[in-house]
């Protein structure tokens, strides 16, 4: 135990959510249990406790395969606590129409590959307008028009300031099927380089009207970041495959064309996410047409696919060597703890927090000497000062999860298990719960609490657990990332479906370290009438 505070705290509603009591009781209560008690006024009591906090180290692996990147990343940043960490993309290529017709003597004029990244939307400036600008139709020719670019910053995790070069490779490893199982850090070969682009950190939508009537002629209104590529590769590759095998149907076509790697050139910079489904690759190019005896080459255009049914692969590489993360040793003390904690998504590592058996025998006495009940714990973490004085942006979202053992389970009573919190499972949705808050973000000292109410009760007070749950709590683990949605937005789809596999965002906290104050620990609040 660190220290005690004593409070009165006053009851302002009663909240009954299966067999659980939810009790209000101060202005930033928890939803649950720090909401108070019956009727009238308690004593409650503020107690830190210890805990063992360490890192799990997750091999810088996760899944990144199509049903887990909701968002892909691409970029590199570089830093001295956890070193180098590189983002590449690859996706398959397949055919909007089998077996197409080009026209005769098609020519590729130009091809450009689309990348939609998140975006900064209320920081649009309209970066040029240009009044007297010439578009080419086909059926009309040489159009007067206007065109307006409006730029827009995107969205960043490092030094937001600097350039990356973004490049484009044809990908040589057969890619599977998109619900295929697949690991950030495995390899795939690549050759031909097909094209690239300086990307200044700013993405833009094309607006072309016509000067007669104001007719829309082209429009890209989702920003993006349109990437030149090769023509005479697409006109080698592609136009002169018509009528051959290998563009007459998906199965061939993504064997034969078989994807692209998207990456930068740089080993530092920063880090951005981008829409996969929204990625666009689109070929133009002219042909012959004869009416009347009269032979012209309108120009017209050939979009591939590239978003869902695809698959869609993130590849991520680390460099620890010289980093405080690599230089650390004996990492993942599960006995007596580290004293760094060290968290990182994209298959970085994550924290692991046990409630050791002096706590929890020091937790049965008070409840049962004071006569008390637990309203409210929590897993409180506070930012590393050298992490801090990065001022680079702290994480806005964690996943937390249980991890138990069932001895009930005859097959394997032993094994280890994951799900949501029981705090979560229980309160989900219930106004005012969250599975962490922070706290301080731009002061001196910031500091996240993680809510484990239910699952302390259940450890401390036989009485809070279903007589048919034979769980046992092993320890807490936490990562960057937050539980996904189902589509409707009304429910979470499940423990194992989170943003981990392209959440850029690390940070270091302060963990069992017995020399410092501002160590993790468990804060309990418990009452007695």
């Amino acid at each position: 135990m660190i220290h005690t505070v004593k409070k009165t705290i006053t009851a302002i509603s009663l909240v009954v959510l299966g067999s659980v009591l939810l009790y209000n009781c101060e202005p930033d209560a928890d939803t649950l249990g720090e909401q108070l008690f019956l009727d009238g006024a308690a004593q409650g009591n503020a107690e830190a406790f210890e805990v063992v906090a360490y890192n799990i180290d997750n091999n810088d692996t996760i899944r990144t395969d199509a049903a887990k990147l909701t968002f892909g990343v691409l970029g590199a940043f570089n830093e001295n606590q956890f070193g180098l960490q590189k983002a590449s993309y690859l996706t398959q290529v397949k055919l909007s129409t089998y077996d197409p017709d080009f026209g005769a003597n098609a020519t590729v004029d130009s091809v450009v590959l689309v990348v939609k990244p998140r975006f900064a939307s209320d920081s649009v400036t309209t970066n040029t307008v240009d009044d007297n600008y010439t578009y080419t139709t086909a059926a009309d020719g040489a159009v007067n028009a206007k065109k307006v670019v409006n730029t827009y910053p995107v969205l960043k995790f490092g030094r937001a300031k600097k350039s990356l070069i973004i490049r484009v490779h044809e990908v040589d490893t057969f890619l599977k099927a998109a619900t295929d199982t697949v690991k950030s850090n495995q390899s795939y070969a690549f050759s031909t380089d097909l094209g690239s682009k300086v990307f200044n950190g700013n993405a833009s939508s094309i607006a072309i009207t016509k000067d007669d009537g104001g007719t829309a002629l082209f429009t890209a209104s989702t920003p993006g970041i349109r990437i030149p590529l090769d023509k005479n590769f697409f006109q080698t590759k592609i136009i002169a495959k018509k009528d051959q095998p290998e563009l007459q149907d998906a199965s061939n076509f993504i064997r034969y064309f078989k994807g692209l790697r998207v990456s930068v050139d740089q080993q530092d910079g920063y880090l951005f996410q981008f829409s996969p489904n929204d990625m666009e690759m689109i070929m133009y190019y002219k042909y012959d047409k004869t009416e009347n005896g009269t032979t012209t080459r309108p120009q017209t255009s050939y979009s591939f696919v590239l978003g869902s049914g695809n698959a869609h692969i993130g590849q991520y590489q680390y460099e620890r060597v010289g980093s405080a993360l690599g230089n650390f040793a004996g990492i993942g003390n599960t006995v007596t703890g580290d004293n760094r904690l060290y968290a990182q998504a994209m298959g970085g590592p994550s924290i692991g927090i046990k409630i050791p058996e002096s706590t929890i025998a020091e937790l049965k006495n008070r409840v049962s000497e004071k006569k008390a009940g637990i309203i409210s714990a929590k897993i409180r973490m506070y930012v590393d000062p050298t992490w801090k004085d990065t001022n680079y942006t702290k994480p806005t979202e964690f996943t937390l999860l249980r991890k138990y053992v069932d001895p009930s389970n005859s097959s394997n009573p032993a094994k280890v298990r994951s799900n949501f919190t029981n705090d979560l499972l229980k309160l989900a949705g219930v106004p005012g719960y969250t599975v962490f808050k922070a706290y301080d973000l731009d002061k001196e000292k910031p500091y996240y609490d993680f809510i484990v109410t239910q699952s302390i009760k259940e450890m401390i007070e036989p009485e809070s657990k279903p007589s048919t749950d034979k769980t046992e709590t092993k320890y807490f683990k936490i990562d960057l990332g937050s539980f996904e949605r189902s589509s409707d937005g009304t429910s979470l789809i499940g423990y194992k479906s989170t943003s981990a596999s392209y959440n850029t965002s690390r940070a270091v906290f302060i963990g069992t370290d017995l020399t410092n104050a501002d160590r993790v620990k468990l804060m309990v609040t418990y009452g007695t009438k």
